[in-house]
């Protein structure tokens, strides 16, 4: 039986799949509740932005900055296409 996380999470069934899948709470609740609002279409929206390989070293950095991952001013730019991928 699925949980109710409550208000803030739209679609309790897919966030624990998600959840399930190793996607971290926050990623998870984010895909949730853009699926859960007809408005919204996830689907549709990506491959609009070039692949981060493509960025500047600055521009993930200010990325980076946007979304609060740690450590940043000290990695490289390999590194940092990784955190982002992965957060």
């Amino acid at each position: 039986m699925t949980k109710d996380h409550g208000p803030s999470i739209k679609d309790d069934k897919l966030y624990e799949d998600l959840r399930d899948q190793g996607y971290s709470a926050e990623k998870a609740a984010r895909i949730s509740n853009a699926r859960a609002n007809p408005d919204i279409h996830p689907s549709k929206k990506g491959g609009k932005a070039p692949p981060y390989e493509e960025w500047t070293k600055d521009a993930l950095y200010e990325r980076a900055q946007e979304i609060g991952i740690d450590g940043r001013s000290k990695m490289t730019k390999n590194e940092l296409i990784e955190a982002l991928r992965s957060h």
